[in-house]
């Protein structure tokens, strides 16, 4: 037995060690390949991949067989080049998850392969490769059917108020999945179109409850709306979401944006995120006190836009590496007070400086919001690249796996300075009336940055001084304080000409009337019933089984 021991051992050392060889090839052929573009450097590079092939036949990788490929065609070493191709173009997927059919037919084919497309073999290829291509999206777009079909329940008409509420709060048609993840296509408007992915727990099932969390990419000036996405999302930075949402059989959501369509440059995608989750409960049984929004630098800068201008849906944010600034409007930083940010800083961060967290930290705290920054020292930007941020990601869901939405807060502040944002929990259709004259409590809180740091000459950070202003504040603002307690409502307003309560009987006893006071002036006192087809309107909108409206109260100033 022993000797078998130092058998197994001595093979499996060998083994690592080819493997190791083989890798150390491939790292040469790539550092080769990456010194220039001359044609030495490139028949150097080719031969050193040939080198590993011969060698390693078995530890060959799609990843080497591409940049093999592109290099013998830059060469204009035809027969190579397909040698290499053609298995790519079979492949169902690859390591990534991207189908075969993309190196012949994608995005990048034209260039990486203009010097052999006047080969016959080419155009078989091309031939091949389309036919798989239209077979590809109709298996997508099956794909997706099943992922929405669901059980046909009507909502029946017999039923009384009280019964059809609860009818509602019930309400759960779904029916099992087929995949664990998905490629979903996502209508942007009557032209475009981009996707996002979805990961489901390995044993998802239609009787539990699922926590949601959604992450929002960074880099959007520079990123492209997709046809569809891969499981590339769930690995290199995005590994430890994986493995954390895994654990704690959570669902994860990777939409795609772009520099026109986002969640931080731009309000026209700003509708992305929101509509998604309204998509995703039409067919996976989510829990709605429990989704979530993280990202990396302008993802994380969008997660704290959506807390600032529409957490409605959302129990809390994360962010790594977060300018916690909203770029399309007022930054009002007492929206905090509704939910909830942590964030993931470094200290070597060019994105946003360390001393401005430190006041940002200082100011959330003078307000009592539920913020939270981790300093991560010796780290750049790119920090989730890092295994050293592992334990930020423990933190995460940890946090994620404890906190649930309050549906029906007892007390709400919003402020806004655009009508498409005047909507927060109960309070809803708030309008603009910025003629009027500022309430004296009515104050923009902001703070001095003094320091940021920038890459110097040899890509160093250095500390730059600065004079500006944490927040911008563009345009003028209206903001709302209400609160409910014993059936009566107090509002507090400033620069707002109009609003709607929404009411819930979990809010309040329909049996007795309902008072509202606005500015200290009484403006309703009378019961509130049940109204059947706006409850219906409201629910089939926002298929909310947390927080169900009966009738909506609208008042104006």
């Amino acid at each position: 037995m022993k000797s078998l021991f130092y058998i197994i051992f001595f093979l499996a050392f060998l083994s690592a060690n080819a493997q190791a060889t083989y890798s150390e090839l491939v790292q040469e052929a790539m550092k080769t390949m990456n010194t220039s573009k001359d044609t030495t450097t490139y028949k150097k590079a080719l031969s050193i991949f040939e080198k590993a092939f011969d060698k390693f036949p078995d530890s060959i990788t799609d990843t080497e067989l591409y940049y093999s490929s592109i290099i013998a065609a830059d060469l204009k070493e035809n027969d190579k080049a397909f040698k290499y191709l053609i298995p790519l173009s079979e492949l169902i997927e690859d390591e990534e998850g991207y189908p075969g059919w993309d190196y012949v037919v994608g995005e990048y084919a034209d260039e990486d392969y203009k010097n052999i497309q006047n080969d016959k073999r080419w155009e078989k290829l091309k031939t091949k490769a389309l036919k798989r291509k239209t077979k590809f999206f109709s298996n997508l777009k099956k794909s997706k059917e099943e992922f929405f079909n669901t059980l046909k329940i009507d909502f029946p008409e017999t039923l009384k108020n009280e019964a059809l509420f609860k009818f509602l709060k019930e309400f759960k048609p779904y029916i099992a999945k087929q995949q664990q993840n998905y490629s979903i296509t996502f209508k942007i408007n009557d032209s475009l179109k981009t996707s996002y992915y979805v990961h489901l727990p390995l044993n998802y099932t239609v009787k539990k409850e699922y926590p949601v969390l959604i992450f929002l990419h960074g880099a959007v000036r520079h990123t492209k709306l997709s046809d569809f996405e891969t499981k590339s999302n769930l690995k290199y930075w995005n590994r430890y979401y994986t493995k954390y949402a895994d654990e704690n059989n959570v669902v994860l959501i990777f939409p795609k944006g772009n520099k026109h369509y986002n969640w931080m440059t731009s309000d026209a995608g700003f509708f992305i995120v929101p509509s998604i989750v309204k998509q995703l409960k039409k067919a996976i049984n989510i829990n709605d006190n429990k989704i979530f929004i993280s990202g990396h630098s302008n993802g994380a800068t969008g997660a704290f836009s959506y807390l600032m201008k529409q957490p409605n849906l959302f129990a809390g944010f994360y962010g790594f590496n977060t300018e916690p600034k909203v770029y399309t409007g007022g930054t009002f930083i007492e929206n905090t007070l509704n939910r909830s940010f942590i964030n993931f800083s470094t200290d070597q961060d060019y994105y946003y400086p360390p001393n401005a967290n430190d006041s940002l930290v200082k100011l959330m705290k003078s307000i009592k919001a539920d913020y939270k920054d981790y300093r991560y020292n010796g780290y750049p930007h790119w920090f989730p690249q890092f295994d050293a941020s592992e334990p930020a990601y423990k933190i995460l869901f940890s946090d994620l796996m404890k906190r649930k939405r309050n549906p029906l807060p007892k007390k709400i502040t919003w402020e806004f300075d655009d009508n498409d944002y005047g909507n927060i929990d109960w309070l809803t259709n708030i309008k603009l009336d910025t003629i009027q004259k500022k309430s004296q409590w009515h104050k923009n809180l902001n703070f001095d940055i003094k320091k940021w740091l920038v890459n110097g000459k040899n890509n160093n950070l250095i500390a730059k001084d600065v004079n500006k202003k944490s927040f911008d504040f563009p345009r003028k603002s209206g903001k709302i304080i209400a609160t409910y307690h014993d059936n009566t409502f107090k509002v507090q307003t400033s620069r707002i000409k109009s609003f709607q309560i929404k009411i819930s009987p979990e809010m309040i006893n329909l049996k007795k009337k309902l008072i509202i006071y606005i500015n200290g002036k009484c403006y309703f006192k009378k019961k509130v019933k049940y109204d059947r087809e706006l409850m219906l309107q409201y629910f089939k909108r926002n298929l909310d089984r947390e927080r169900i409206w009966i009738n909506s109260i609208k008042l104006t100033i």
